[in-house]
């Protein structure tokens, strides 16, 4: 069967990319190895959050005394967080199964692989002129599919740095290995200060694991706005969680890391240390998937992922990329807004030339205690390109819901203007729960709205969201 679009890999891109186009009547195949839901929704965003959200209802019930409430004796139990978490997954991927269930969607299990021309013809599939009707061939599980597009779902892995030690090491844990775990380590070296690190540092940190968290960069978050993080940052240090940053890994031997702190901040001359703990968890980032992509001959690459242009179209005619894979911004809703574009390009939607992937208005979370939600410019990337800015901030505390809500907390709302024009350019906050509300700042910055037209926005009162309002006066 010839289809209007063969897509590979299941995860946020390729399930979206899947419900958009046979709802609207092509006939779709899903190519997915593993589980629907890809890297975020089974070992990704949805099993850390699920985890995290145990462990900051722990973390409440024992600091409940600040609003008031006692209580006493609260206990956790581990591996009951963990049977939760998984039930999440399932019903979630049962979701996703609901939703790609129509004609025109087709559902194979299996590592797909897309054929080189002369694999295809010899097969007698697949043609392969200089036609718009050109179509492609997809290798699944020894059966052949001919589709007149691809899209390029293969999503990311983890990075494996090259230290000495690490490989085949039963102390070293990958994010991966650490949602599987049925028991909490007894204490925890995360190397790497990201997103993944920071996260996995609160959840540890909050259900009473003793946390040193090692990041070769002057900062954690080194992509976030340097005032947010440096709250994040202070609060994690007085709370007992040991941040060494300037610090490079030099190798790991057995659970024990030896360690070795920049020259240029260091009082030590950079002389090695060494430090352990029952676990090391390595999360350094993660690398786009290019298996099974090995026939396209002439794809372009650029810094290991796939090449794509603001409707995700590859060099080549009629593939697209989308999710991980491009190397642009890893993130599950990134994911999913390249699909609709593509998918609506494909279709030859005309609204879709005015709504090219803008990757400077996409929101960003980090999932700490407090939540780090961020869109657009920081401070410093905006004079990077050369605007004249204005920056407007206020502590969390002008929101009277927030007050009621963060007792000890200060938080922070900080945005960036650009001084001439008086357009957002970036918002960037810290203080539960601003990832409820980034949203909205993700509209003034994509529509570059000014300072006047923001504050014609009506905040419904009491709630944390007011503070993009208080903010402009």
């Amino acid at each position: 069967m010839r289809y209007f679009l063969a897509i590979i890999g299941g995860g946020p891109a390729g399930y979206t990319a899947a419900e958009k186009a046979s709802k609207a009547g092509k006939d779709v195949i899903l190519f997915e190895q593993n589980a629907l839901g890809g890297t975020c929704l089974n070992v990704g965003c949805i099993p850390t959050k699920s985890l995290l959200y145990g462990a900051k209802q722990y973390y409440n019930a024992t600091h409940a005394q600040k609003y008031g409430v006692a209580a006493e004796n609260v206990t956790f139990d581990f591996a009951a967080m963990q049977k939760r978490k998984t039930i999440v997954v399932r019903k979630l991927v049962a979701g996703i199964k609901a939703r790609l269930n129509n004609d025109h969607c087709t559902v194979v299990n299996g590592f797909a692989k897309i054929l080189s021309p002369s694999e295809s013809e010899a097969n007698g599939l697949c043609s392969f002129s200089e036609q718009s009707e050109r179509s492609y061939c997809v290798e699944c599980n020894g059966l052949l599919y001919e589709a007149q597009y691809i899209m390029i779902c293969t999503g990311s892995t983890n990075f494996v740095p090259p230290i000495p030690g690490i490989k085949d090491n039963p102390a070293v844990w990958d994010s991966t290995d650490a949602l599987a775990a049925t028991e909490l380590p007894k204490s925890v070296i995360i190397v790497g200060g990201g997103v993944i690190g920071m996260e996995f540092a609160t959840l540890y940190h909050e259900l009473g694991v003793p946390v040193t968290v090692i990041e070769a960069m002057p900062s954690i978050l080194p992509n976030l706005d340097p005032e947010v993080v440096q709250i994040l940052l202070d609060k994690y240090r007085k709370a007992g969680i040991n941040i060494l940053t300037s610090t490079k890994v030099e190798s790991i031997d057995g659970n024990t890391v030896k360690l070795s702190t920049s020259e240029l901040l260091s009082t030590f001359n950079s002389q090695l240390s060494t430090l352990s703990a029952e676990r090391i968890l390595v999360s350094v980032g993660r690398r786009a998937n290019l298996q099974g992509l090995e026939a396209l001959n002439g794809l372009e690459l650029e810094r290991g992922a796939v090449k794509v242009d603001g409707f995700c179209r590859t060099n080549l005619p009629n593939v697209y990329a989308c999710g991980d894979v491009t190397g642009k911004i890893m993130l599950a809703h990134v994911a999913s807004h390249q699909a609709e574009v593509a998918v609506s390009k494909m279709l030859n939607d005309q609204m879709v030339n005015d709504q090219m992937v803008n990757y400077l208005a996409i929101p960003s979370v980090v999932y700490t205690n407090p939540e780090i939600a961020s869109v657009g410019l920081t401070e410093n990337q905006a004079a990077d390109m050369g605007f004249t800015t204005e920056i407007r901030k206020l502590p969390m505390t002008f929101s009277g819901r927030f007050m009621a809500e963060n007792e000890g907390e200060t938080g922070l709302c900080k945005l960036i203007l650009d001084a001439e024009k008086q357009t957002v350019l970036g918002v960037h906050c810290i203080g539960n729960p601003c990832s409820e509300f980034i949203a909205a700042a993700s509209f003034a910055v994509r529509k570059g709205y000014t300072v006047a037209e923001m504050q014609q926005v009506v905040f419904p009162h009491p709630t944390v969201s007011e503070i993009l309002h208080e903010v402009l006066h």
